[in-house]
């Protein structure tokens, strides 16, 4: 029978972890990967906070506003953030067609029978009916749902902050072009509505992805909040062949 090609990754990692011999460095998440999951992280800190303040501004600066421009400021900063998280999340799609098997578009979408057989399993193991996690190397399909309509909420998230700019930007600014997107999104109150209601979902959205990447390195030592930042896995040598498929029938080459 001929080696799986996802086995034939355990020739070329580094040496075992120090401690676990049936562990396995692999390196899972790329340098795009990592670099726009912090940018994304950091502009929208940056868009909520600043965000929140023009609805609610509180500051009270002494002085005539002309000399201050503290609204003008924040505002600034609200936008160049916006164009960081654009490129961000722009960048991180298409790295899901361009980047290794870890990083793309059918660990967000379980296209494959394999991984949509994974979806009861990882479900079971997140409301305590099993103990152990099926052991996927990258995103298990449970993640990869949850990621897609992340990645939903950023596109719309984009989509309402073009359309809300587009009506105040100069006449000679190319972002007027994106005046199309108001009356698809129901008018500017609808817009911002949906802008400002985004906002706290994405906030609630990253206060549960850093408990269950804690409770992961904990269930489960194979590194997953120091991946973020060193891209490295230590997976046991199975999980590497049969990516999640603990328990699924491995008749098939899982390999991801």
């Amino acid at each position: 029978m001929s080696q799986p090609a996802a086995a034939l990754e355990v020739v070329h990692a580094p040496p075992f972890a120090p401690g676990h011999s049936n562990l396995v460095r692999v390196h899972v998440w790329e340098w795009p990967v990592r670099l726009t999951h912090w940018l994304n992280v950091l502009a929208l800190l940056v868009l909520s906070a600043t965000g929140i303040y023009l609805g609610h501004p509180f500051l009270v600066v002494p002085g005539p506003a002309g000399q201050r421009f503290v609204m003008g400021t924040v505002r600034l900063v609200h936008f160049y953030s916006a164009i960081v998280f654009t490129l961000s999340v722009l960048s991180r799609i298409a790295w899901m067609f361009l980047g290794n098997k870890y990083s793309r578009w059918d660990k967000f979408l379980p296209v494959a029978r394999l991984r949509r057989e994974g979806l009861w399993p990882t479900l079971k193991f997140y409301l305590f009916g099993q103990r152990k996690p099926p052991g996927f190397v990258g995103h298990n399909p449970l993640a990869g749902l949850a990621y897609t309509l992340i990645f939903a909420l950023f596109l719309l998230q984009i989509a309402t902050g073009l359309a809300l700019y587009s009506a105040s930007c100069h006449l000679g600014s190319p972002l007027k072009i994106f005046q199309f997107l108001v009356p698809l999104l129901g008018g500017l109150q609808v817009a911002r509505l949906i802008h400002h209601i985004v906002m706290w979902l994405l906030l609630g959205f990253g206060v549960h992805h850093v408990y269950s990447a804690v409770l992961m390195s904990m269930v489960e030592p194979t590194a997953t909040m120091e991946s973020i930042f060193s891209g490295y896995k230590f997976v046991p040598e199975e999980d590497l062949v049969y990516s999640g498929y603990r328990y699924i029938d491995r008749k098939t080459d899982a390999g991801g």
